[in-house]
């Protein structure tokens, strides 16, 4: 089983134990900020993920974490069967996917908008409506700048990519030229 599967799988468990028993988004924030605690200080990272250390003094090294933290119990059983398992690398992996389990509970589709230069908040703004009326779900739209689309629009919402980016239409108008048509 792949890494991906395996975090997928810690998820979608999470996410049925948190929708029973606390709070989605404070499971979310929890497990996001214990992320960030442990990308954050490299010693850490290093300690948590070494395979040389025994996943016991892994997951008690997690537990005083947690308390300290202050983190619920479900996150912080989360954490110390992960740790127990030694099975702490899929962390970055598990966040991801329980973060889009949540919003898939909550009807919101995540938009990734790529223009050449940057968008005012109100074109962002009208774009994430646009979307929303198109996909029947609250969007959460998030501009990009790459000065390589030269003009238009690349969006992205969920795993659906629209292309109306300058760059593209230039690459088809070679394709068309190349093949004689």
């Amino acid at each position: 089983m792949t890494n991906r599967a395996a975090a997928a799988r810690y998820a979608r468990a999470l996410f049925d134990v948190a929708m029973k028993e606390a709070d989605l988004q404070a499971v979310e924030r929890e497990l996001s900020e214990f992320v960030d605690l442990v990308r954050g200080h490299e010693q850490l990272s290093k300690v948590l993920v070494n395979p040389a250390i025994p996943a016991a003094r892994k997951q008690a090294l997690v537990s005083a974490l947690s308390g300290r933290a202050g983190l619920s119990p479900v996150t912080s059983k989360l954490l110390a069967l992960v740790a127990g398992r030694d099975r702490l690398v899929l962390l970055g992996d598990l966040v991801e996917e329980f973060r889009r389990r949540v919003l898939d509970h909550q009807q919101v589709v995540q938009a990734a908008v790529t223009t050449a230069v940057p968008l005012p908040a109100d074109r962002v703004s009208a774009l994430g409506q646009a979307f929303a009326r198109v996909t029947g779900r609250r969007v959460q739209v998030t501009a990009g700048v790459d000065p390589a689309v030269i003009g238009g629009v690349v969006a992205r919402i969920g795993s659906v990519v629209y292309d109306g980016s300058v760059k593209r239409h230039l690459e088809r108008i070679r394709e068309a030229l190349t093949q004689g048509t």
